[in-house]
């Protein structure tokens, strides 16, 4: 008997973004507050990343997405000013875990190109295109009426306007004088009092910078041609020092041409030489140079080469004010793709070691798995075996950027991160307490010999990144690690804390075979027809049987892998070690099509995979092949569907060099394109399909008109489509509906077809059902995004498939008609997205091939006749059919590694709606069964005669806890449409469920959350949903993603504990949750941006200097730019917009008897701080009083008894 419940309170609230990991994407400003001493990093997509010591990590967004032009902080304030490409000023609280928006204040008329706000000022310079300059309050955010006009600036005889402001800073000796420099090379001293310029310089070079010398008297200025001029306040007619830092002197007396120095810095020490630190200035002539940042320290000059061009620097100094000895102590260094942070205090300049994941991104990101609950004890052992290979030469100093405060929270478990990288490398991190931090790193391509440079046509086919990573299968508790990799081979790693000297096994599977559904066009005189194939069975090869370098004499390859393990013995340090390799093999010059499936279990020793050819099963503890078969052959007896035979393939003899001319590079990198070609496309008749065959059909099928179709070799064939698994981020599409980046309705008419030139035959020969061997993509640097038509509610499934796994594809018509479409540098950048034009969905998903989309191995029942659970394998096709293939396993550890495992497909087929994702089994109380494994041995372990090696085996049997309840389980299935809730042994389905009908399912997972569990779908819509198990009753969808890009459909991942993670960036790791226990759990992990700290105070500048330092402390700004002096500014200029997070809004929020609750409390916390404060004064006053009392007392005493005369 089984019973059923439904917990309510599985999931309650909205996905909320947690924190987000990596460097900030297209970083373009830079902001410190000396005092809090924390970071913040501005981005052109209008992001905002504050960091400070490690655990202070705060990511914010500007609704309006605008570049980032400037930041500035009020020091010590807890606030921040960021001005907007779109010409908006925001004031952001930092003052709470999540900063928000105070106030905005948008200019309608000029272009925002300069801030400056002095310090301990609430009056903020705003420089504009146009050369005007406007002061802004910033507590109100609304504009003064004082205006610094330019053509007031300049003389009135200059005939050119001087060009944007460049640059705004009040002087160190008088903070009533404002410095303004112009793009043209005009500077101008303002007297803010006397509404009139003190001085004006006109130089011929462009100006970029300016910095002042703490005393006033003199500043730098960087110019366009490379140099560097000193001006002093006494003489401004003429700089008293003009230098060429890296100009060199020509033989004919010239200077070298020089690149711009686009910022200085000019910072004075009290015990040494200034420093001058400025980017750029390089000659022209030094091709090949790197970026560089330039440290002048007296007569001794630096040059720090960067990997990366410098966005933005900045000098740490230990006091914040201008007027002050700076006293330098690092410098920050914002590049393009990194941060770092060089210490000054040190003659070598050593760089700081950075606690931030700033490198996730050091080689493209291909994939991702979340891993939550891990063992306790893997993380300090990764951790150990990692710290070995760190790199040294850093300084020893502690991280300048120390401020905020962070502690753990109340509910913190082990959490693990892995992402797998185009180099070949996997990196696991700890994400444990809403840190990351990076644990070890493994590189896959060691266990290869380096790949020789081909010449000719075969240097076309060569994989750029051949070791890039696919996917990864990870046993936490056994430690055994799979990694599959783009040239179609599998990595199997076991852990060691020792290190060994081992020889790599190395199998090699023919896994290539033509299914009888599979259909390839032929050469047909008149128009293209299809040709019709045979079947062949696959093929398995344990060694290798041809060097890598035969083939035929045109370059073709034959039964050869498409990298060369090494066949020697190596010497592996501790950590993870290779110990079996396995390799699809090129077969007739056509190389192995992908591997999209992937499982394995330790307890059993197997490991299985499949792709579009069909399924492979492999014993890795006695390193042979169990299983190498079709698809079709699984079925059996049990084949839902109508497949009828073809005549033999033809000659294939050249198609290896058109099945790789399509390869497709997403990675960061500009110079590099997206190019996608298409294939060959296969159409079908579809009016004479059976019953069975139109269930079978993707529910976003339509019907194609059959005219084009009369040819009466032509046979009918199922139309379903091949779709990736959720663990699977490669998968093969055929389909016309997406030609040229743009989705084209599938209720338009066909394209006649164009007859085949001589070239025709060569190029269709492939067949459809061969999609290319291409480049490994990298799901970090795709800009494209989901075609989804919002109007309409559909998404183009075809469209988003096609470019979210970058298969190359071929048509007759693109073929005859357009050249191959290429996406340009900035549409990729831009993340520029095509929506459908069809109300309907997209057209009908036609393959010729069924993959194997997912495959899970656990106890279960092979058969409706078993009585008990025996070891099974689950798997999932792209066609929504599920079958179980049953398995004997001997158990003993002897007969285990001798006696072989049996395999014997059963024919049991369970259907569903759209391709297979994800299997999980439970109990019969709605409890989650883990798969066994094996408790994890060290191999390399020194012999213990006492205690004799023996695999330990853990397993969750589905009736070792349900007696009392009868014997069974249920198997949870989801596709892309359905999920469905079978009872085993009967097969019956006990609940279903249609996820959606608009869209489909990309990632789909059973989770942990809130002692429950549930089934967690991510929508390609961007919608994320959960239903209850095992009723499968929708419990929450949230439109948390408008509109989702490939990158998010990639490495989209779920896991325990009501979380997610998906790669929002190139560089960047956006983690998420929807379990409202967790996100309250979080929101405590959280840092606090901002700490109270005392201001440091201004030193005691003396009595003559500040007698004849001017008399910048009794400048008044509130009299000079308030309102009453100035008056207000026009209303066209500027528009005030309040934040949500503004008084205004607080205002209208806080309603009610909450609001004036809340209301109550702060007067109350006010008045009880003037209470606190009165009671200090009194206090002071009666010890005065009390002082003054007993000096009075004494002088009576002294002068009692004295006359009058004595005085």
């Amino acid at each position: 008997m089984f019973f059923f419940y439904f917990n309510q309170s599985i999931v309650s609230c909205l996905s909320l973004q947690t924190v987000r990991h990596g460097f900030p994407y297209q970083p373009t400003a830079l902001a410190f507050d000396p005092v809090q001493k924390i970071l913040a990093i501005g981005s052109r997509t209008g992001g905002i990343r504050i960091l400070g010591r490690p655990g202070v990590d705060c990511y914010c967004q500007h609704e309006s997405g605008a570049a980032v032009l400037q930041l500035q902080f009020l020091i010590n304030e807890g606030a921040l000013v960021t001005a907007c490409a779109d010409d908006t000023l925001h004031l952001w609280n930092l003052r709470q875990r999540r900063p928000a928006v105070l106030h905005s204040l948008k200019f309608n008329r000029e272009r925002i190109t300069f801030c400056h706000l002095p310090f301990q000022s609430k009056w903020l310079y705003v420089g504009t295109e146009r050369g005007n300059t406007h002061i802004v309050n910033i507590e109100s955010f609304i504009l003064s009426g004082y205006v610094i006009m330019w053509n007031k600036a300049i003389e009135l005889s200059t005939k050119t306007h001087p060009g944007p402001v460049v640059h705004l800073s009040d002087s160190p000796k008088d903070e009533g004088k404002l410095l303004i420099g112009f793009e043209s090379g005009t500077i101008v001293q303002w007297d803010l009092r006397g509404k009139k310029a003190d001085f004006r310089i006109y130089y011929d070079e462009a100006i970029h910078s300016v910095g002042w010398h703490h005393e006033g008297k003199q500043f730098m200025c960087s110019h366009s041609d490379g140099s560097l001029s000193m001006w002093n306040l006494r003489n401004t007619t003429r700089p008293f020092q003009v230098t060429f830092p890296h100009g060199k002197i020509q033989k004919d007396g010239r200077k070298e041409s020089c690149k711009p120095i686009l910022k200085v810095e000019y910072k004075t020490t009290r015990n040494s030489e200034p420093f001058v630190i400025f980017s750029g200035g390089l000659s022209y002539d030094k091709a090949g140079r790197r970026p560089t940042l330039t440290i002048m320290h007296g007569k001794a000059i630096t040059v720090l080469e960067m990997d990366y061009p410098i966005v933005e620097f900045m000098a740490l100094c230990e006091t914040p004010y201008n007027n002050e000895v700076q006293e330098p102590y690092a410098v920050v260094v914002l590049l393009e793709k990194d941060l770092i942070v060089v210490d000054l205090t040190q003659s070598n300049f050593p760089v700081f070691e950075n606690p931030y994941p700033m490198d996730i991104h050091e080689s493209p990101v291909t994939c991702t798995a979340y891993f939550a609950d891990c063992p306790p004890d893997i993380i300090p052992i990764l951790y150990s075996i990692g710290a070995k290979h760190k790199k040294t030469g850093y300084s020893q100093k502690e991280w300048p950027v120390a401020g905020g405060l962070w502690t753990l929270g109340s509910h913190t478990y082990p959490e693990i991160i892995v992402t797998g990288h185009a180099d070949g490398s996997i990196k696991f991190w700890d994400a444990s307490a809403i840190t990351l931090q990076m644990l070890y790193k493994l590189k896959t391509s060691k266990a290869f010999e380096k790949p020789k440079p081909a010449e000719g046509r075969a240097a076309e086919l060569v994989e750029e990144d051949p070791f890039a990573v696919q996917m990864v299968s990870w046993c936490p508790q056994s430690r055994i690690f799979c990694v599959v990799g783009i040239s179609a081979h599998i990595i199997l790693y076991r852990f060691s804390k020792y290190d060994a000297n081992t020889q790599i096994v190395s199998l090699e599977v023919r896994l290539q075979c033509e299914a009888e559904d599979a259909i390839s066009p032929s050469e047909n005189e008149n128009n293209p027809c299809f040709s019709e194939s045979g079947s062949q069975s696959p093929q398995t090869h344990h060694q290798h049987p041809a060097s890598p370098g035969s083939g035929t004499p045109e370059g073709n390859k034959d039964s050869t892998p498409c990298i060369k393990v090494k066949d020697r013995m190596v010497r592996v340090p501790p950590g993870y070690q290779a110990e079996l390799v396995i390799q699809l093999l090129w077969i007739d010059g056509e190389p192995p099509q992908q591997i999209t499936s992937l499982d394995i279990n330790s307890a059993y020793g197997l490991l299985a995979f499949g792709n579009c050819n069909g399924l492979a099963v492999v014993d890795y503890l006695q390193k042979t092949i169990l299983l190498c078969m079709s698809t079709l052959d699984l079925y059996g007896a049990a084949d839902p569907y109508q497949r009828l035979t073809r005549s033999p393939r033809r000659n294939r003899q050249s198609t290896s060099e058109f099945c790789m001319r399509g390869l497709s590079n997403f990675y960061s990198d500009s110079k590099k394109r997206i190019r996608t070609s298409y294939q060959s496309l296969t159409e079908l008749s579809d009016n004479q399909q059976s019953i069975d065959m139109e269930r079978s059909k993707s529910p976003t099928s339509v019907h194609y008109s059959t005219s084009l179709h009369n040819d009466p070799r032509i046979l009918p064939e199922p139309v379903a489509s091949l779709r990736a698994s959720h663990c699977s981020p490669v998968f093969y599409l055929l389909d016309n509906d997406h030609v040229n980046g743009h989705c084209t309705s599938p209720t338009s008419q066909p394209k006649p077809r164009v007859p085949m030139g001589p070239e025709g035959p060569r190029l269709t020969r492939r067949g459809a059902g061969r999609p290319p061997f291409r480049k490994a993509q990298s799901a970090a640097c795709m800009e494209i995004s989901l075609p989804v038509s919002h109007t309409e509610g559909y998404a183009s499934r075809r469209a988003m498939l096609q470019q979210l796994h970058g298969v190359s594809m071929y048509s007759h018509d693109e073929h005859h008609t357009t050249a191959p479409y290429c996406w340009s540098e900035r549409e990729s950048r831009e993340n520029s997205f095509s929506r459908s034009r069809s109300s309907s969905v997209s057209s009908i998903d036609r393959d010729t091939k069924e993959a194997i989309t997912t495959l899970q191995f656990g106890e279960s029942f092979g058969r409706k006749s078993d009585a008990l659970p025996t070891p099974c394998l689950w798997v999932g096709t792209s066609l929504g059919v599920v079958l179980l293939i049953p398995m004997s396993i001997p158990t003993d550890d002897e007969e285990r590694l001798e006696e072989p495992v049996t395999i014997g497909p059963s024919g049991t087929a369970l259907m569903l709606k759209g391709s297979v994702l994800h299997f999980s089994f439970l109990d019969c109380m709605g409890a989650l069964i883990q798969s066994p494994h094996e408790v994890w041995r060290d191999v390399n372990a020194p012999e213990d005669p006492d205690r004799p090696r023996r695999r330990k085996l853990v397993h969750f049997s589905p009736s070792s806890s349900q007696d009392n309840y009868g014997e069974g389980h249920l198997a949870v299935v989801c596709s892309e449409r359905q999920a469905k809730v079978i009872l085993m042994p009967s097969q019956s389905c006990l609940f279903v469920h249609n996820i959606t009908e608009s869209s489909f399912v990309l990632r789909a997972d059973v989770v942990s959350v809130c002692n429950s569990v549930c089934l967690a779908c991510f929508c390609a819509n961007g919608h994320i949903m959960t239903l209850s198990l095992p009723s499968l009753r929708p419990l929450m969808d949230v439109n948390y993603l408008p509109l989702t890009d490939m990158r998010i459909a990639r490495t989209f991942c779920f896991t325990n504990g009501g979380q997610a993670l998906y790669l929002s960036s190139p560089t960047e790791v956006q983690r998420i949750t929807y379990s409202q226990e967790m996100c309250d759990n979080l929101q405590e992990m959280l840092g606090e941006l901002f700490t109270p700290i005392e201001t440091p105070e201004a030193q005691n500048r003396g009595f003559l200097k500040g007698f004849f330092g001017g008399n910048s402390h009794n400048f008044d700004r509130e009299e000079l730019f308030g309102e009453a002096s100035a008056g207000k500014a026009s209303r066209s200029l500027a528009q005030h917009i309040p934040g949500q997070a503004g008084m205004e809004g607080m205002k209208v929020a806080a309603s009610g008897v909450v609001g004036d609750l809340a209301r109550a409390r702060i007067a109350l916390d006010e008045r009880g701080q003037r209470l606190g404060e009165l009671e200090d004064r009194t206090a002071l006053m009666m010890t005065s009083a009390e002082t003054f009392s007993k000096h009075a007392h004494e002088l009576m005493l002294k002068c009692k008894d004295k006359k009058w005369y004595q005085f």
